[in-house]
Parts: structure tokens; C-alpha cells; sequence
């Protein structure tokens, strides 16, 4: 009896202390349930019965512990075992649906919760402000990178605990309320990328930046206030500079205007100050004198005229400086080229002379972005002794001789950019195991064969408008991750080989405009993910294989982006193409398909197999020797913008239904023996031949101009110094810990 009584005493306590040291069941359940709805939902938004897959949440069960679980913390201290914090960023596969904001419900119960993160989700709809109101015990509260829209609920003010709040990368309108104000504790505010202004269209009260005196200004603690990439419009409200905390100040990419008050350099614990790509003005006649330290400055787009302004000497801490897109000129100056930054930005500016070699002595540099300068003279041969760069832009200058052979001592290197120069000479033959992923060499004036000595994970090698000669060598199929391929404009020669098939990741080929002859090989079809051949402007002959109708590339669905991602944090974003249209009209297509074979001399019947590539948003077959009919299978050709035939042989009624009624410009058409239809105006009777069709002047232009081309080359630097730099995730710092931790 005693041992009985012992045993359940015993089973008692064990119960006691299992259920004291393990999370409320309510909090529990109230997780289960966040996970059922999270699931659900996604679940009925997928196109794909695979498309969802929640990373971190399957440990998530009812018969264990939730403090165990991954993703959640619980109170340390042996009598509250409570859920205080919630890390539940990025839970969806790469290829993410939408969630609607109610699968948050659960979580607005947990009123123990601390710190909640809920980054990056794609959760859309209103953020709701009695839930949020129900967590009066938040410090750290993270919606970043979602769809939320609407505007910031007032109820946020009764989180009187906060001190870090960040909704940027977001939807959200409105303006930011007096009600802000009340918290009093908030040391870092980011609203960045949303549709935020200091005032709105029917707003009748004041904003947080007008509600308050100097005397009363509530936001003393503030050290971080992040409101880039929004609508903000007048000109900086003056209630920021009685923010004496402030260390971080961003208020690029907005509609502000006026001149930069003088005030932001006597802000001692200002750090980085982001004004650029506003309508601000720089006064070029004040007498600079900072009071602060900086560690990044951006005046992209802020008016600065005449040499860059020395008083930058002084921010001995600058590690950022971007000082784009205005008027400067003079040399580039020795001052700067000592300062040991980390990333510097003078793009489209009057900059003159050559470069010092000193700049190349730094052991910080991971961005130089010096494009569209008036820079001349030969580069420094000791580049290569700065081996921290990763993204070197030169483009648009007027250098000239060899590049260095140094160069290739930066086996960071990412991106290399020296296009539009008048280089020439040997290309250094680089390391191919480096992570050297984006090569422009375009219109400059090398010669000899086409150059393969880069790395082998390069994805986009452009070597456009020079004078290469020679055949395409098998060598090209060590780029085993190419993925965009522009040798047009050059001098090359033979035949386009069958290896050309082993580039399974190649999306874009254009080869136009050299001097390449013989059959387009069948084995092309090969090339699954291929959305782009441009094969005009040669010598080939024969006829079309039949097999190019079965490239998959072209008749999948297109994605309107394609990212390189590497061992390092970020990757670089950039649309397939930006076309300029023939006759001056200029658009954007994003994803798209297109193939070009004109001016040839290829033969025969065009494939009816071509109207397999229902996403072709493009086709030019004009100057060749087609003949027969156009295939009716066009008509599948639902995403067809521009069709041109012109200048065959072709005969017969033009296909009638889908985009095909829409192909009717006369010119597309023009100078073929027998063509007859609506779309150029000429009835096809049964018993009466179909007249020709009016000649007109024959052009060498094609239907695309290849100026623009190649994933945004106009602004492979926008894309990865705006987007990646300009947000602050890429300076030498955070370059070096990334590579480091990686």
C-alpha cells in the first residue's frame, strides 16, 4: 500500500513538473492551428499539388512539447515555461502562393509573445489591429516582405514595449500617424518599400512628422528610421533633426524636393544618410562642415556639380558613397582613391582622366561603379591587387589597351563590366574554378578567336560588337551553367556545331550578324530551356528542322524573372530583355520567346511544327526562300506580338484566327509570290489567283534592335548596385561575414 501510495505520489509530481516545464496547451493548440490554416491555405492557392512546402514547421505535432520545436522559443525561467518568441520567416518553398492574412488569427492569442517574425511569407490583405493590439508585450515585431496592404493600424501605438517595427517590402498606404509617436521606445522603424506618405490625398489631420513641437517630439530613441522606395512627397520634414539618436537615415527613391538642408551634417550620431533618386537639390555653394561620421552616403540624382566635394575626405568611417547620375567633373580624385571603401558608385556623371593606381591598393573595395564617365587612358596594372571586388563596372568610358593581366588575381569577382571601351589585346585568362558569373566584353575592339578562358560557372558571357574571327570552339561547353550566350556582331565563321546542344541551361543565343553558314543542326531542339535564338543575318542554308518545334523553352509558360544566386547572401535580379522596336517604339517584354532566322538562305517549307511554341511572342523568318503556305498551325500562337514573312517565296491564304487576325501590317507580308487574306487587304476567290502583294524597300533592319539587349545590360548595373547596394546589404562588411559564414 505504501509503495502504491509512493508510485502515484511520484506520478503526481512527475505529472506536475512535465506539465510545469512545458509550453501552456493553449499556446499549443493556438500553434497547431496557426500550421493547419498556413497549410490549408496554401494548399487551395497552389496550381501545384507540390507547389508548398513548409520549411522548419514539421517537428510542429501534438505529442510533443511546442518549447522543443523549431522556430519557437520559450521563457527560460523554471516557473513560466510561455512562447516569447516566433521565427517564422521564409516558410515557403521558391516557388511561394499567396496566403491570406487570416492565418494569423492564432497567433494574435499568444499574448506572452515577445518577438514575432513573419518575414517574408507572401501574406496578403490587412494587417489586423486588434490582434496586433492583443501583444502588448512585443519588443521586436518583423513583417517584412510581404503583400500586406491598407495602412499601418493605429492599434499599433498600443505596443508600448516595442523598440523594433519593420513592415517594409509591403503594400501599404496611407501616411504615418501622430499615433506612431507613442512609441516611445522604438529604436528601429523600417517602412521602406511600401506606398507611405507624410501626407495623402483627404488626409486631414497631421502626420507623426507635424503632430509634435520640437519640445514634445516623442521618437527620441529612434536610431534607425528607414523610409525608402515610398510616396513621400514636400520637402525632409525639420522634426527629424530632433531625432539625436539617429545613427540611420534613409529616405532614398521618394518624390521629396527642395534643397538638402544643411542640419542632416550637424546630426552627431548620424552614420548613413540615403537621399538619393528624390527631387532634392544639392546647394553647391554651402560651406560643408559635418559634425557627424558617416559610414554611407547616397546624393544619387541630387544635383552635384564640379569636383566631387572634398568635406567626403573628412568621413574618415565611409565605407558606401554613391554619388550618381549627377554633374560631376574634374579627375577622379586622389583623396577618394585612399580612402579604403568599401563600395563606390560615380556612374553617369562628366568624370575625366585615368585612374589612380591607388585605388586599386585597397583590401575593402567590393564595388567600383564608374560607367558612362568621360574616363580615358589604360587601366591600372595593378587591379588585381584589389581582391576584395566583386562587381566592377567601367562600361561606357573611353579606355583603352589590354585589361590587366592582373584582373584575374580577384577570384571574388563576380560581375565584370567593361563594355562599350576601346580595349583590345589578349583577354586574361581568368581561374576556372572563380566565381566569376557575368562577363560584358561588348563593343570594344578585340580580335582573334572568341575568347573561353573565364570561369566555368559563368552563366552570362557577352562579347557583342567586337571583331572575333574563327570557328565556335567545344571549349564552350565548359560553361556548363551558361545560361545567356551574345556573340552577335562579330566576324565568326563555319558551321553552328551539334555541341552547341550540351548547353542545357542556355535561354538565350544570339549569334546575328557574323558569318556562320551551313544547316541549322536539329540538335538545336536540345536546348529545353532555350526562349531566345537569334540566328539572322548569316549565311545558313537548308531547310528548317522540323525539331525546333519542340523546344520546350518556348512553349512553356514564361517567368518573368531569372535570378543568379551564389555561396554569397544575395543574388542579382534581371529581366530577360528590354527591345528596342523597329520604327522607334520602345517596350518591355518580359519572359520573352523569340526566334529570328532572317536574312538567310534557308529553304523549303516552313515547319508546321512551329506552332508547337505556343508561348513565341516573336517570329522572324523574312529574306530567305520559304516557300508554300504559312502553317494554319500559327494560329496556336496565342502570345504572338510580331510576325514578319516577308521576302519569300510563300503562297497561299495567311492563316486566319487567334493573334493571327492581329498580324495585319501589310509589311509583314510584303514581296512573296502569292499570298492572299484579310490581313493585307486582298480577297483569296476560288477562282481567281491571289494577286502579290506591293513590294516595299527592303531594309537590313530586323524587327529587334540588339542595342538594348541582353538581361538588362541598359541596367545590369541598376540591378545590381541600385537593388543590391543602394539597400545596404552589400557593403565590404557584410560581403566579407557572408563569404566568411558561408
Amino acid at each position: 500500500m505504501a509503495k502504491t501510495c509512493l508510485l502515484l505520489v511520484s506520478l503526481g509530481l512527475l505529472s506536475f513538473f512535465r506539465a510545469a516545464f512545458c509550453c501552456p496547451n493553449d499556446q499549443k493548440q493556438a500553434l497547431l492551428k496557426f500550421k493547419s490554416a498556413f497549410l490549408e491555405n496554401t494548399a487551395v492557392n497552389s496550381s501545384s499539388s507540390d507547389g508548398f512546402f513548409s520549411y522548419g514547421l514539421e517537428d510542429w505535432n501534438s505529442t510533443s512539447d511546442c518549447c522543443s520545436w523549431d522556430r519557437v522559443i520559450c521563457d527560460s525561467r523554471p516557473n513560466s515555461r510561455a512562447v516569447i518568441a516566433l521565427y517564422l520567416d521564409s516558410l515557403q518553398s521558391p516557388e511561394p502562393v499567396v496566403v491570406s492574412s487570416s492565418v494569423l488569427a492564432p497567433l494574435f492569442g499568444i499574448k506572452s509573445l515577445m518577438m514575432l517574425i513573419l518575414s517574408s511569407n507572401h501574406i496578403q490583405g490587412q494587417i489586423a489591429g486588434e490582434g496586433i493590439a492583443n501583444l502588448g508585450n512585443l519588443v521586436h515585431l518583423d513583417l517584412m516582405q510581404n503583400n500586406f496592404t491598407g495602412s499601418i493600424p493605429p492599434q499599433v501605438s498600443h505596443l508600448r514595449h516595442l523598440q523594433y517595427l519593420d513592415f517594409s517590402g509591403n503594400l501599404l498606404t496611407g501616411v504615418l500617424k501622430p499615433e506612431v509617436g507613442y512609441l516611445q521606445k522604438l529604436r528601429i522603424l523600417k517602412l521602406d518599400d511600401n506606398f507611405i506618405g507624410i501626407a495623402s490625398v483627404g488626409f486631414k489631420g497631421k502626420s507623426v512628422f507635424t503632430a509634435y513641437s520640437d519640445n514634445d517630439w516623442p521618437l527620441v530613441n529612434l536610431s534607425t528610421l528607414a523610409l525608402s522606395k515610398n510616396k513621400l512627397t514636400s520637402v525632409i520634414p525639420s522634426s527629424i533633426q530632433n531625432m539625436t539618436k539617429l545613427e540611420t537615415l534613409k529616405l532614398d527613391n521618394n518624390m521629396l524636393t527642395g534643397e538638402i538642408p544643411s542640419w542632416l551634417f550637424n546630426m552627431k550620431a548620424l552614420k548613413n544618410l540615403f537621399l538619393g533618386k528624390n527631387g532634392l537639390k544639392w546647394n553647391n555653394n554651402a560651406k560643408i562642415v559635418p559634425r557627424c561620421m558617416l559610414s554611407g552616403l547616397s546624393l544619387q540624382s541630387c544635383g552635384l556639380l564640379g569636383p566631387i566635394p572634398e568635406w567626403i575626405s573628412s568621413q574618415r568611417s565611409l565605407d558606401y558613397l554613391d554619388l550618381s547620375n549627377n554633374k560631376l567633373e574634374g579627375i577622379f580624385p586622389q583623396w577618394l582613391a585612399e580612402m579604403e571603401l568599401g563600395t563606390v558608385i560615380l556612374s553617369d556623371n562628366n568624370l575625366t582622366g585615368s585612374l589612380p593606381p591607388s585605388l586599386f591598393h585597397s583590401r575593402s573595395l567590393s564595388l567600383l561603379d564608374l560607367s558612362r564617365n568621360r574616363f580615358s587612358g589604360e587601366l591600372p596594372e595593378n587591379m588585381g591587387n584589389a581582391t576584395a571586388i566583386m562587381i566592377l563596372i567601367l562600361a561606357e568610358n573611353s579606355f583603352s589597351g589590354k585589361i590587366p593581366s592582373s584582373i584575374t588575381n580577384i577570384y571574388r569577382l563576380l560581375l565584370l563590366d567593361l563594355s562599350k571601351n576601346r580595349l583590345s589585346g589578349t583577354i586574361p585568362v581568368f581561374d576556372p574554378t572563380s566565381f566569376l558569373a557575368y562577363v560584358d566584353l561588348s563593343l570594344n575592339d578585340f580580335s582573334g578567336e572568341v575568347p573561353l578562358t573565364f570561369s566555368q560557372e559563368t552563366r552570362i558571357l557577352a562579347l557583342r560588337g567586337n571583331n572575333f574571327t574563327g570557328s565556335l570552339a567545344r571549349n564552350l561547353t565548359n560553361f556548363y551553367m551558361l545560361e545567356h550566350l551574345d556573340l552577335h556582331d562579330n566576324r565568326i565563321t563555319g558551321e553552328l556545331p551539334n555541341f552547341i546542344s550540351e548547353l542545357s541551361t542556355l535561354r538565350s543565343l544570339n549569334l546575328r550578324n557574323n558569318s556562320l553558314q551551313g544547316p541549322v543542326p536539329s540538335s538545336i531542339s536540345n536546348l529545353s530551356n532555350l526562349q531566345i535564338l537569334d540566328l539572322s543575318h548569316n549565311n545558313f542554308t537548308g531547310s528548317i528542322p522540323a525539331e525546333v518545334g519542340n523546344l520546350v523553352g518556348m512553349i512553356e509558360t514564361p517567368s518573368t524573372f531569372s535570378s543568379i544566386s551564389f555561396i554569397f547572401t544575395f543574388s542579382i535580379e534581371y529581366t530577360d530583355l528590354i527591345v528596342n522596336w523597329k520604327r522607334s517604339v520602345q517596350g518591355k517584354l518580359r519572359g520573352l520567346k523569340m526566334l529570328n532566322i532572317s536574312y538567310n538562305g534557308l529553304k523549303g517549307k516552313i515547319p508546321v511544327t512551329l506552332g508547337n511554341l505556343e508561348s513565341l511572342e516573336s517570329i522572324d523568318l523574312s529574306h530567305n526562300t520559304f516557300s508554300g503556305p504559312i502553317p494554319q498551325s500559327f494560329t496556336k500562337l496565342q502570345q504572338l506580338t510580331t510576325l514578319d514573312v516577308s521576302n519569300n517565296h510563300l503562297k497561299g491564304k495567311i492563316p486566319v484566327g487567334g493573334q493571327m487576325d492581329t498580324m495585319d501590317d501589310p509589311t509583314y507580308y510584303a514581296n512573296n509570290s502569292g499570298l492572299c487574306g484579310f490581313q493585307i487587304q486582298l480577297n483569296c476567290p476560288d477562282n481567281k489567283p491571289p494577286q502579290a502583294v506591293e513590294p516595299v524597300n527592303e531594309s537590313s533592319e530586323s524587327w529587334f534592335v540588339w542595342e538594348a539587349m541582353w538581361i538588362g545590360f541598359p541596367f545590369g548595373f541598376i540591378v545590381s548596385a541600385s537593388v543590391i547596394f543602394l539597400t545596404g546589404f552589400c557593403t565590404s562588411r557584410c560581403l566579407n561575414s557572408s563569404i566568411a559564414s558561408s
